[in-house]
């Protein structure tokens, strides 16, 4: 007899359509193509279009410019073009994690920080910004020692929800909440006696995300890493559907739940931890991306992991613009654009109905 395929437990009205996911993977694929355009032709410093291909194209093809083209040359290759880059790849691998954490916990309001490595993370980098801590680093003193504690943070709450039981849910949850407050009281005694207010300032920036910092040397970690979760996560994405449903029923279908949710603790850990190095705590795009794209494709996570790291992708590249444009030549932290368009934006998809996370 065959076995049924699992799907996860996500309820839509009645008759409610579906948006094909090969035209939506098409559509947002030319959106973010378009975005990472505007990302790079846009800015403080005023650059002709003409100028930003032109500029590009020697870029890619290594071809030679006119010395009053120096300047030019360096804001759109080297500041604005890894920028843009290297914020698809962190709101692709956040929108990913979002998906698998969601399906982890069971929980419609987790999102890849629920376990606490975010703010983990935050002390290593807080202790980089604000007490000049593994200087001898030089420029990777602060992605390497977010990353760190990042791990640190992963080993701590994995060493305190694991029971004889496994990773279960709730304890996951409830471990993860804990620490990081416990992770943020750190961090908030760190900026308050730091010596330097634009120490501090910088720290705030760093804790509500920016893509300030980007560099050509923090791209391709970041991108192999989030490619290479992203393909695990679609790889499993059958075991995600039966996780989601509870684990009696991912048992009955041959997942072994505390094994799988142990993976996925793996690797939403090390995409978290890396993207969270590179870009600063960014919020509300693991939480918001997974539920709109289930919205339009239906609870399957192979057609949700489609289409999500896009979606995830064009709204950060969106939004880091925005907080470049908004107060220019000053910058706002990308988090707070993220919140301030995407709470109302959530908030209005959930009105319309005909969704409810878990259910059948």
């Amino acid at each position: 007899m065959s076995r049924p395929t699992p799907r996860s437990g996500t309820s839509r009205r009645p008759g409610a359509s579906r948006v094909p996911v090969p035209s939506l993977v098409l559509g947002l694929g030319i959106l973010l193509l378009v975005s990472l355009v505007c990302g790079v032709g846009l800015g403080a410093a005023g650059i002709g279009w003409g100028d930003v291909f032109r500029l590009l194209w020697a870029g890619v093809t290594g071809g030679t410019i006119d010395a009053r083209d120096v300047a030019a040359y360096a804001i759109v290759w080297e500041i604005r073009l890894p920028r843009v880059v290297l914020g698809a790849v962190v709101g692709a691998g956040l929108a990913a994690v979002g998906v698998a954490v969601q399906a982890m916990v069971r929980n419609a309001l987790a999102d890849p920080f629920v376990l606490g490595i975010s703010s983990g993370a935050a002390v290593g980098a807080n202790a980089v910004i604000l007490l000049g801590a593994f200087a001898g680093l030089g420029v990777w003193a602060l992605s390497l020692s977010a990353f760190g504690s990042a791990l640190a943070a992963t080993a701590l709450v994995y060493a305190v929800a694991r029971s004889v039981h496994g990773l279960t849910p709730l304890r996951l949850i409830l471990t993860g909440t804990a620490l990081a407050y416990g992770f943020e009281a750190v961090t908030t005694v760190m900026v308050f006696g730091a010596a330097r207010g634009e120490a501090a300032r910088s720290a705030m920036m760093w804790l509500l995300g920016s893509l300030g910092g980007a560099t050509w040397a923090q791209v391709p970690l970041a991108a192999v890493t989030v490619a290479a979760g992203w393909v695990w996560l679609r790889w499993r994405a059958e075991a995600l559907n039966a996780l989601a449903m509870g684990d009696e029923t991912s048992a009955a279908l041959g997942v072994q739940p505390a094994r799988m949710r142990r993976e996925l603790f793996v690797a939403t850990a090390a995409v978290t931890g890396t993207v969270v190095a590179v870009s600063g705590a960014i919020g509300f795009v693991g939480l918001m991306v997974p539920h709109v794209v289930r919205m339009l494709v239906g609870a399957d996570h192979r057609r949700v992991l489609a289409v999500a790291p896009l979606a995830g992708a064009v709204l950060l590249v969106w939004a880091d613009l925005l907080s470049r444009l908004l107060l220019a030549p000053a910058e706002l932290p990308v988090g707070v654009i993220t919140a301030v368009v995407g709470v109302p934006a959530f908030l209005l998809l959930m009105r319309r109905g005909g969704y409810a996370f878990g259910g059948r």
